[in-house]
């Protein structure tokens, strides 16, 4: 088995802070502040979405036609990891590093802007281009913004789309293509992505509500999250990836969760661990009555009851393409001893109503701590994303010295 690549560096922008420092202590406090009702996404009626507060840098002279906010906020988590990027570069060449980066809206938001003053004035006018919409936008704009000239490609599998720039990268590594990646994700607020998720019946009448038997849908976030992946080593190690496709509706999973019972299977195969050697279980709990039901069975068979779990999407809402990476981050700052002394989880937010159609989850609180969760000796956790079409991705992350 090949050894683990590292996560040697995390950039990070979320609805709950900005930086791995700030966004740890928000973490595993546990805070619903960053979910707040806005209206003029959804028409005639005010949602909360988790919308990232932080000014956001322009973008470097040469690259204006990328300019959307999309772009801006990806930034934003680049920046946070340059000076590791630029270490990398040293050693292996400029050309050596991949950009992979997934995303589902690119900059939607600045394309709406622009048909409406096309419909307006009939013509297209104003600032949009297309770089700024198009899928492969944010990888091209990352790999130019950091000067990488190796390859770059934005994977864009829905919510599952971050998750699997992990599996992209690594093969890339692996293949001898390149010795190093800039991998991760970055979605924003746009109008489609809401009206489609209200059209479909599926956004939350309030706060959402994982797991419980009282949810009623989701809340969109918006989110950037990206790390250097290298064959060094360092506090965190990607140990396993799994993905599978079940294929079974274009927007409903399978109501059993064979699909993500495989993915999170092949993870801890990938990784050679069993299912007891998982501390957490960062679910992708959306708190739509379907995803919840089919990955409370999927986990359950799996892992079984006592394993503590959360998701952390009652704080930052779903991320979408930004979801597999901002996660992957927040089981990155629980390894990690610099953030994380303590040994603490993230808590599962809701109103502690469990759905008695769904198998019980340890689904833990505020203050809980990892078994053996002081920095000292092995830890390893899996994360969850799952998304339209039956794309699902389950990656194991750890620290220490694994057999």
């Amino acid at each position: 088995m090949s050894r683990p690549l590292a996560l040697a560096a995390l950039g990070l922008a979320t609805p709950i802070g900005t930086g791995a420092g700030a966004v740890a202590d928000a973490l595993f406090a546990g805070t619903r502040d960053g979910l707040r009702p806005r209206s003029g996404f959804v028409p005639g009626r005010a949602v909360h979405v988790g919308s990232v507060d932080a000014p956001l840098p322009p973008v470097p002279a040469g690259l204006e036609t990328y300019d959307c906010r999309n772009n801006r906020l990806l930034l934003l988590a680049l920046e946070q990891i340059r000076d590791a990027v630029e270490t990398a570069a040293a050693r292996h060449g400029r050309h050596r590093i991949a950009v992979i980066i997934g995303t589902s809206t690119s900059g939607m938001a600045e394309a709406e802007a622009g048909f409406a003053a096309m419909r307006r004035d009939g013509a297209w006018t104003g600032p949009f281009h297309y770089d700024q919409l198009a899928t492969g936008g944010p990888a091209e704009f990352a790999a130019r913004a950091l000067d990488l000239p190796g390859p770059a490609y934005t994977v864009a599998t829905a919510c599952s789309s971050s998750g699997k720039v992990f599996a992209s990268a690594r093969r890339l590594i692996r293949a001898g293509l390149c010795d190093a990646a800039v991998v991760g994700g970055a979605d924003t607020l746009c109008g489609t992505t809401l009206g489609g998720f209200s059209a479909l019946e599926a956004v939350s009448a309030g706060l959402c509500n994982p797991f419980s038997a009282n949810r009623d849908g989701i809340n969109i976030g918006e989110a950037a999250a990206v790390f250097l992946l290298t064959a060094e080593d360092a506090a965190v190690r990607l140990l396993g990836v799994g993905e599978s496709s079940d294929a079974h509706h274009v927007s409903a999973p399978d109501p059993e969760g064979h699909g993500a019972l495989a993915a999170m299977r092949a993870a801890l195969d990938d990784a050679g661990l069993t299912p007891a050697d998982i501390a957490y279980v960062n679910l992708h709990g959306t708190a739509t009555a379907l995803n919840d039901s089919m990955e409370g069975k999927a986990v359950h068979a799996l892992f079984g009851g006592a394993t503590p779990c959360s998701s952390t999407k009652a704080m930052t809402g779903h991320t979408l393409g930004a979801a597999g990476a901002c996660e992957a981050a927040f089981l990155w700052l629980t390894l990690n001893p610099a953030h994380n002394p303590d040994g603490r989880l993230p808590p599962h937010l809701w109103d502690g109503a469990p759905d008695p159609e769904i198998p019980p989850l340890n689904l833990i609180g505020p203050g809980a701590t990892f078994s053996g969760g002081l920095p000292a000796g092995p830890a390893a956790m899996l994360s969850n994303s799952f998304a339209f079409g039956g794309s699902n991705v389950a990656l194991v992350l750890g620290r220490g010295e694994w057999r």
